[in-house]
């Protein structure tokens, strides 16, 4: 038996990377679940590999309209909403604050906020009634950047130290009946693209290679897999294992907060870069 046998989710962002990985490992585990995304060929697939179990539903999670018709379209096809699963995302490539082109710091402040932040307070707006209804779950995915830097430039810390707010709040809000919970992966070989106002909407964290130098920065040794990642996902969303957790942030990245001393700051050219 699975642990998540009989439950439903909705999980954003999840036909490909991390999200495919939470969506397959769900389905192992019983769950029947519903797949907000952008990629019409992607949530294709999806449906094809998991036959009767996966329900596509094609739109963006900045709009509230969206999110709203796939909880509806989840509890049409399966009946209830058990734990809903923000995790779409865009990374800003640790571009610093100096490199960040003024004509398109609005443009790709608002994109990176709107999808990683917004994205998530509407996919909560939408299905709290469902969730407060099955006394369920919602789960937020993170990343190391929440709590440190350098895992991304200002764009991308700011807003995933949002979420770490947001996950408390709502925890607070929806208390007692909705746990919410979030998961904080480190490193990955995923196919995270960067925000279009930057150009990098066509760029994926993948062409990095981050692998190959895992062991140069991550305590583990190396990259934990998508599919390691997962197994968080289904302790917070299981009615047993994740029972007492709510307001709870995972910190599942490898060990990166427990790194020895190595560069104080990165803003050591700067001098030189701005003379006059």
């Amino acid at each position: 038996m699975g642990r998540l046998d009989g439950q439903v989710a909705l999980v954003t962002g999840g036909a490909s990377g991390l999200g495919r990985a939470i969506v397959d490992r769900f389905v192992a585990e019983g769950a029947r679940v519903a797949v907000l995304d952008r990629s019409k060929e992607r949530l294709g697939q999806l449906k094809t590999d998991h036959q009767g179990a996966v329900l596509a539903c094609l739109g963006d999670v900045r709009s509230l309209a969206d999110n709203m018709s796939a909880v509806e379209q989840c509890c049409g096809a399966f009946g209830s909403l058990d734990c809903a699963i923000g995790n779409a995302g865009v990374w800003d490539y640790s571009t610093p604050l100096v490199d960040l082109p003024e004509d398109r710091i609005d443009a790709a402040f608002d994109e990176v906020f709107h999808i990683n932040v917004k994205g998530y307070l509407l996919l909560a707006k939408a299905a709290a009634p469902a969730l407060v209804r099955s006394e369920g779950s919602l789960i937020f995915t993170i990343s190391n950047a929440g709590f440190y830097p350098s895992g991304g430039g200002p764009l991308y810390t700011a807003s995933k130290h949002a979420v770490v707010g947001l996950v408390r709040e709502l925890a607070y809000e929806l208390a007692p009946f909705v746990r919410v919970n979030g998961v904080a992966p480190g490193g990955i070989d995923t196919d995270l693209r960067g925000p279009a106002a930057l150009g990098m909407d066509n760029r994926s964290i993948a062409t990095l290679k981050l692998g190959e130098a895992a062991h140069l920065f991550v305590p583990i040794g190396r990259l934990p897999t998508a599919q390691e990642y997962s197994g968080a996902y289904v302790m917070f969303a299981s009615r047993v294992d994740g029972a007492p957790a709510t307001g709870s942030v995972l910190n599942y990245d490898g060990g990166l907060g427990v790194r020895g001393f190595a560069q104080t700051s990165a803003g050591g050219k700067l001098k030189a870069r701005f003379a006059k």
